[in-house]
């Protein structure tokens, strides 16, 4: 199953890509490739969000994956950002609905816990794990770009405990 992560922001967007073979032997989480969207603050709105549509949308056609993972909405003190971070989150599921893909969402606490062990966990903790958890050489950089890569190992976590807990068990 491969996977591609998306951490909304309204500055950088980050995505991630994560496959995982549950045929090995024993099963490995592959980063296939992870970026971020920088969006320019001078342009407007409109055009902010069309340029994450575009390189999402790029970015799925590139890498193909099979559902994309996405971080649920949370609320906020500041409605204003809240709104803002809301419609680059829109921009991002209409990405996976043009492509047809199913998406998944997942909350802040459920991503950490999948990945750190630990809801609560800061940036640091969450860009050491995903590292170690792909063996990647070096951490992952931005941040942003390492909770995408997080969001998307945490969906490949939850499938395969589903999958798990779905198969006839033998006696």
């Amino acid at each position: 199953m491969r996977v591609m992560g998306i951490d909304c922001g309204t500055e950088v967007t980050g995505w991630g890509v994560v496959e995982s073979d549950p045929e090995a032997r024993s099963p490995m989480l592959v980063c296939r490739g992870y970026g971020v969207v920088r969006l320019a603050k001078p342009k407007s709105l409109p055009l902010r969000l069309r340029q994450v549509f575009e390189e999402l949308s790029e970015k799925i056609a590139h890498f193909s994956p099979d559902v994309v993972a996405i971080e649920e909405v949370f609320y906020s003190v500041n409605a204003k950002s809240a709104l803002k971070l809301g419609q680059v989150r829109g921009v991002a599921l209409l990405a996976a609905g043009v492509a047809e893909l199913p998406v998944a969402e997942y909350a802040p606490l459920s991503i950490k816990s999948a990945v750190v062990g630990y809801g609560l966990a800061g940036k640091e903790q969450v860009q050491f794990m995903v590292a170690r958890l792909l063996a990647l050489d070096k951490i992952p950089e931005p941040a942003d770009a390492a909770d995408a890569l997080a969001i998307a190992i945490c969906h490949l976590h939850t499938a395969e405990t589903q999958a798990m807990h779905q198969a006839p068990s033998r006696r």
